[in-house]
């Protein structure tokens, strides 16, 4: 939380108290809805004002809905709620974001929750098929993405596969990639539809459009998939049929509900809630300065994370006559508070009443709303709060200017209408009147002749992203093509929506069809937008390429329109990217082979249902304890300063706040040093803070509204110091920690790199590779709740952790208590992916000292911007390297210096430069190499674990170079990794030998099966026919190490009991984050004692069970875990055995344990296992490193804009080595799921700081673009490698760990963008080595291209100019 006092003041001024009481005092002051199914009254003394609709939730106990982001930007948080649309006189079934609806926004409406739809016993057709689907992995998402899915089959149900793909915009996953959630979703479905047909919002089909089936249907010969796999259907008897007559019903009372005016709320917070325009108008007169709430999907976020205070405001959500519509001759009338939603239809209702041509302006506005948020805010969201924010990017805002709309203001006095030309004044500034509300917009039909409208947006992600740049262009011509009127209005380019004037005055009478009108708008458009490099949001460069580019495709268009022959037409820049309906193939006969009665089976994740019907409980679901305190750390605001003072009278003085906990309470000085390897970071700051997000010290309270507001009064001064963020910064610098590693191997005697072999080879190239972090984005942030015990100083410690056992050693070290008195518990995780290995340890100790001095359990769970700012992310890297080849492509020698960027402490950050080296080799082989490793030491975050740990880095390294040594060699790729690539028994260059090798053969298959050959020369027949559209082709192997490299962590333990009904209960040491660690080693169990699978039960992962466990980390759990409970049940079937004889092979568990426990067999079995043979030695390189590699290939192929930098993944075939796989279910999803998030990493997922406060910038969904359900390949296609042996495999049931080998495969699209650019850039006579920088964003794609218009856009720094942002 940022410092700062916040003053509670009144509610109201006393000048307006008196006026305000006078009109509302006929308000009522009761709450009244229904609840799935159940009527709720809630009157006004019992309603906390500022309580939103998921607070009460939760607070009742139903919490199936979660908190992901509290910013309506993830969905976790997802319900429906029905009401009568006022709009449409119809019932409607809204999926709404809880985080941000008030409590009063629900009242006469019914609100339904995942545990009113169904349960584990009697499950909704949409969760049961989620759950046996695979569409559930860590399951925090889950119930929101079955909230989604139940609104669209309550309004439609029978939906189109395009209304279903498009269903989940505003839900993120992080674990399973999608592709099940949207299988199981399709089987809702009515059956396949074109998505580019008109009837879907696109351009045309191939039929529209007379193309025949050539291009069409979103597939062509580029896309052929070998045959369309038809989604696999979920029919009764097998699964529950979808009836909409059985759903829970609209409650009858409802339909005759009579909305009453309300009024409620206590001194320091008023919601005031008008039925009526009239009320609405009073309430505004009497009190101006009133907020006017509609959808509340940005007051929240200020209230959340700016700390706003609206004393007084007014939801007008339930005014019918703000939500009307009318066609009027010459515009359409739209009511200010006409929900998006609404806003689509009525759009489309207009271009059929007005026609195509004069309906240009709805079929702009349809456009922009399509990709405006998720449908969870446009079923909120209004054109009137869109506008009285005014957001300088809104996607409206230009439209309504572009088209001279007028705004229809009015208040009590009078109406006042605002040509939309005129209504914003500057950076969120507009003509409103302050007693003034927008009761309506008249947006005007296009001429019938000669008029032209488009809309255009460019953003990070194509849904649910707001805009870097957008614009509603606008000209009308005379039938002579002479422009007598133009608009080109732009968000994204200023502090408003803003007209380009320059470009406008010279445009008007110039003759459109002259190619001169083009180049002088072009130099007018720059003249407009004179972005400095430095200029607030960055991006200058590439800001100021969309402005000049959206016009040249707007000219073009134009021009097309004009139906007039012209050379000088740019058909092809005609048009965006279009995507099509997604779909996939498994192979699902994989384990055919070596199946057996419970293990190689694709059973469902066991947790799934319970996961999708919000039963599964997480840790901020533990019921509330007796006297439970909430706590908020107060995090530094600076990056590096000196503590002056820490002022905590104010909050300590504020309603509900108890304490205030910090350095002092320890123990001792000593016990406030953690980390893992190195000791070297504080719970608490001291006097020194090193990182803007450091913990100075945590604030207790009786809520967490309290906590916050203590937080936030916390007076904090410092003193600046130098601070250090970028790699490059540190390496000037000389700033690192003292962890230092090398490789050095190569053809000498001793072994070592022979430095000769870059004399004697034929060439030597050298290179920088750069590559970003990546936030763990797990949908559960750190959460913890501490309970203290009465005695001894016990406690238990409930935490979001993959690590239990480092918990309970630092709880017991702050706590001054022996770890024999410390139970550190976990039952599941929402998402980890290493982000809670090390780091969920901060939260767990600084809470365990707030529950020690107070006496009392403490909850704590961060919120999104708090984990992002103290949590650690993905390492940075840096690589300088130079590699000897010889003019055949034969690889001779490596030699490389490896940076990460550790941030300001040391956790694990030397394991993972240690690992980048261990796979900076790719899948390649080198007579020589020597690779040095070194952690820069900076004032950001302490980076962390991360899934791949360092692997992903190296190989990307790797296959950098393999990119850039094949162009400057004129060699195609796919030839010099095949040249290079290592056969089996070959050695690494840590001296390890490769067994059971296999990628060179899934690489052939995946040529093969995919028709790679056909499809490069296809991607070069395109490319060469498309100007500014390129595609790009690439297949990239993988293979990841599987062990700890810290030797003492590859062991675990297993405790198994028999009980007397013949049911097994299983504890092992691992931790459930979604990757299906419990269903594996709970089948291994069902199969070793000859089981069923459900008498085998996991109930959590607890230290006083199987004691100094190792992290879940490192892909090994299933392997150590798995080989764990098998060795214990040995142990059991060993004291079984004489039963089974003597009873016969019949006998039932049952009775075996029965007859075991009267003759005083012990029935528990404690089992243990080590990886054997590893042992490596770092600087001698000897011993063995890794049990064995996990292995895979990866082809993608994309497709770019290279005018916006847009670009979509038309196809990805992954094939993956894992063995004998114990669950194929499971592991599909862990490729696909990897996969996904590999692709993030290199691609949309940029972490920014902001480079004059130190922060970071990019702390939730709203500016960190993890990939959305429709950033997956168009045809994904997955399947595991078979019809081979593992003769070297001891692993249990010779399966592969599968975790994180997978995400490296993500590279391919990254390299298949590289690949589409090296021709955009071919076609301008560029030729030169183009080094792309991951993550491989729309704003890298744009200006990594070389085309006219992208030159005269560059902007470079004035002397001494820093941009904005900074990438560390």
């Amino acid at each position: 939380m940022a410092p700062g006092i916040i003053e509670p003041r009144p509610a109201v001024s006393s000048e307006t108290i008196h006026s305000l009481q006078t009109v509302t005092e006929p308000y009522d002051d009761t709450l009244r809805f229904y609840l799935n199914g159940t009527k709720v009254t809630i009157d006004s003394i019992a309603i906390d004002p500022e309580i939103t609709l998921l607070e009460y939730l939760r607070g009742i106990g139903l919490t199936g809905t979660k908190l992901g982001c509290a910013e309506g930007g993830c969905g976790a948080c997802t319900v429906v709620i029905s009401q009568m649309n006022p709009t449409t006189k119809k019932l409607y079934h809204a999926s709404v974001n809880a985080c941000l609806a008030p409590l009063v926004s629900v009242d006469g409406k019914h609100v339904i929750t995942v545990e009113g739809i169904g349960n584990v016993k009697e499950p909704h057709p949409a969760q049961e098929r989620i759950a046996l689907g695979s569409g559930s992995q860590c399951g925090f998402c889950t119930p929101g993405i079955v909230m989604s899915l139940y609104a669209l089959l309550r309004n439609d149900a029978s939906p189109s596969e395009v209304e279903v793909e498009e269903a989940f915009d505003g839900n993120l996953c992080r674990c399973t990639g999608y592709r099940p959630i949207l299988d199981a979703a399709q089987s809702f479905s009515k059956g396949k539809a074109c998505q580019k047909s008109v009837s879907n919002g696109g351009s045309g089909c191939c039929m529209e459009n007379g193309n025949g089936v050539q291009n069409g249907c979103g597939t062509n010969g580029v896309t052929e998939t070998n045959g369309d796999q038809p989604i696999k259907k979920f029919t009764p008897p097998g699964f529950i049929e979808y009836n909409p007559d059985t759903q829970l019903i609209f409650p009858p009372s409802l339909t005759k509900h009579q909305y009453k005016p309300l009024a409620f709320g206590n001194k320091r917070k008023r919601w005031y809630r008008p039925v009526t325009l009239k009320q609405l108008l009073e309430i505004k007169s009497a009190y101006p300065s009133a907020k006017i709430i509609g959808g509340s999907t940005e007051t929240q976020i200020e209230i959340k994370f700016k700390a706003m205070q609206y004393t007084a405001s007014v939801y007008v959500g339930d005014i019918a006559e703000l939500r009307q519509y009318n066609f009027e001759n010459d515009y359409l009338e739209i009511g200010g508070n006409v929900v998006l939603t609404d806003l689509e239809e009525i759009c489309l209702k207009a271009i059929e009443h007005y026609g195509p041509i004069k309906g240009q302006p709805f079929k702009a506005i349809h456009k922009q709303i399509r990709y405006f948020a998720g449908r969870q805010i446009r079923n909120v969201g209004t054109p009137a709060g869109n506008l009285a924010t005014a957001s300088p990017i809104s996607d409206l805002n230009p439209v309504f200017v572009a088209t001279n709309t007028v705004l229809v203001a009015k208040s009590l006095d009078q109406k006042v209408e605002i040509p939309m030309s005129q209504f914003f004044r500057g950076y969120r500034t507009t003509a409103l009147p302050p007693d003034a509300i927008i009761a309506s917009l008249r947006v005007p039909v296009a001429s019938e002749r000669g008029e032209f409208l488009k809309a255009y947006k460019q953003a990070k992600r194509k849904d649910d992203d707001i805009a870097i740049v957008n614009a509603a262009l606008r000209v009308s011509l005379t039938d002579s093509y002479e422009v007598t009127s133009v608009d080109l209005v732009y968000g994204g380019m200023a502090a408003a929506t803003v007209a380009a004037k320059e470009a406008k005055a010279y445009l008007k009478g110039k003759q459109w069809t002259d190619p001169a009108t083009l180049e002088g708008t072009m130099n007018a458009l720059e003249k407009d937008f004179d972005l400095r490099f430095g200029v607030p949001g960055g991006m200058a460069t590439y800001r100021k390429s969309l402005a000049l580019g959206f016009f040249y495709r707007f000219y073009h268009e134009v021009l097309s329109d004009l139906e007039i022959k012209m050379s000088d037409i740019d058909d092809d820049v005609r048009g965006e990217i279009e995507r099509g309906i997604s779909r996939g193939k498994k192979d699902h006969d994989v384990t055919a082979q070596y199946e057996q009665r419970v293990l190689g089976k694709p059973n469902p994740h066991i947790a799934a249902l319970k996961q999708c019907t919000g039963e599964a409980q997480y840790t901020d679901d533990i019921p509330v304890q007796k006297n439970e305190l909430y706590g908020v750390m107060v995090l530094s605001a600076k990056a590096h300063a000196k503590l002056l003072d820490v002022d905590v009278d104010a909050a300590l003085n504020l309603p509900g706040v108890v304490e205030w906990v910090d350095h002092h309470d320890l123990p001792n000085p000593q016990a406030n040093w953690w980390g893992a390897p190195n000791c070297d970071e504080v719970f608490f700051a001291v006097d020194e803070v090193f990182t803007a997000g450091q913990p100075i010290g945590m604030i207790l309270a009786d809520s967490a509204k309290h906590a916050e507001a203590g937080a936030r009064a916390v007076k904090v001064q410092y003193e600046d110091l130098p601070a250090i963020f970028t790699i490059e910064e540190a390496i000037s610098k000389e700033s690192y920690f003292p962890h230092y590693r090398y490789i050095n191997k190569g053809s000498l005697k001793d072994g070592l790199c022979d430095e000769a072999a870059f004399e004697r080879a034929d060439h030597v190239f050298t290179g920088i590779v750069r590559m970003g972090g990546q936030e763990h984005f797990y949908l559960e942030t750190q959460a913890c709740v501490v309970v203290p015990k009465p005695e001894d100083g016990e406690m238990e410690v409930y935490s979001s952790t993959q690590n239990p056992t480092e918990t309970q050693s630092y709880v017991s070290q702050v706590t001054g208590v022996q770890a024999n008195k410390i139970v550190s518990k976990v039952k599941r995780l929402g998402g980890g992916f290493g982000g809670k290995e090390t780091r969920s340890i901060q939260l767990s100790g600084i809470c365990s000292v707030a529950a020690k001095k107070t006496k009392r359990p403490v909850r704590c769970m961060l919120n999104r911007d708090e984990d992002i700012m103290t949590s650690g992310q993905r390492h940075p890297f840096l690589a300088r390297w130079k590699v000897a080849v010889n003019k055949d492509g034969k690889l001779q020698a490596l030699d490389a210096d490896v940076f990460a960027n550790a941030g300001w402490s040391q956790d694990l950050s030397g394991a993972v430069v240690d690992r980048a080296l261990s796979h900076i080799d790719g899948c390649y082989t080198f007579p020589n190499v020597h690779v040095r490793g070194r952690l820069a030491k900076t004032n950001t975050v302490s980076n962390t674990a991360f899934r791949g740990f360092g692997g992903p880095q190296g190989m990307f390294i790797g296959e950098s170079y393999m990119e850039e040594i094949a162009d400057r060699l004129d060699m195609p790729v796919e030839k010099l990794r095949e040249i290079n690539m290592y056969k089996p028994h070959e050695i690494t260059h840590f001296n390890q030998e490769l067994k059971d090798w296999h990628v060179p053969l899934m690489y052939e298959q995946i040529m093969d099966d995919t028709n790679y050959s056909e499809r490069r020369q296809a991607v070069d027949a395109f490319n060469a026919q498309h100007k500014w559209k390129k595609r790009g082709l690439a297949i990239i192997p993988t293979k990841f190490g599987i062990s700890f490299t810290a030797i003492f962590l590859n062991q675990a333990g297993a405790l198994v009991h028999l009980y007397h009904d013949g049911s097994v209960l299983v504890a092992h040491g691992g931790t459930e984050m979604g990757q299906g660690l419990h269903t594996k080693m709970t089948m291994i169990a069902a199969q070793a004692l000859d089981v069923p699978l459900s008498d085998v039960y996991i109930s959590e992962t607890a230290t006083n069970t199987v004691a100094n466990t190792s992290s879940t980390a490192a892909s090994a759990s299933s392997d150590l875990n798995g080989y764990a409970i098998f060795n214990a049940c040995e142990q059991l079937n060993e004291r079984l055995k004489p039963y089974r004889e003597r009873l016969g092979k019949s006998a039932s568990m049952k009775e075996l344990v029965h007859a075991a426990y009267f003759d005083r067999v012990n029935l528990s079995a404690n089992g243990f296992y080590k990886t054997p043979d590893i042992g490596y030695v770092w600087g001698p390189n000897t011993g063995q490193m890794f049990y064995y590699f996990t292995q895979g290939v990866a082809a993608a192929e994309v497709e770019i804009d290279t005018l916006t930098g847009d670009w979509t993944c038309l196809r990805a075939d992954i094939k993956m080595d894992v063995g004998r796989s114990i669950n194929p279910a499971i592991d599909y999803g862990q490729i696909e799921g990897a996969f996904v998030q590999g692709q993030g990493l290199f691609t949309t997922e940029e972490s920014l700081w902001h480079r004059a406060s130190g922060q970071i910038f990019t702390k939730g969904p709203g500016t960190y673009k993890i990939p959305g359900f429709r950033d997956i390949p168009q045809v994904f296609n997955v399947s595991i490698l078979k019809d081979v042996e593992w003769e070297n495999l001891r692993t249990i049931q010779r399966s592969r760990g599968v975790g994180e080998p997978p995400l490296f495969m993500g590279s391919s699209v990254f390299f298949a963008i590289r690949d589409a650019l090296k021709a955009a850039r071919k076609q301008y006579g560029v030729d030169d080595v183009l080094s792309l920088q991951s993550p491989a964003t729309p704003e890298r794609i744009r200006i990594s291209c070389a085309d006219p218009i992208l030159k005269r856009a560059l902007v470079e720094p004035e002397e001494g100019e820093k941009s904005f942002f900074m990438s560390i």
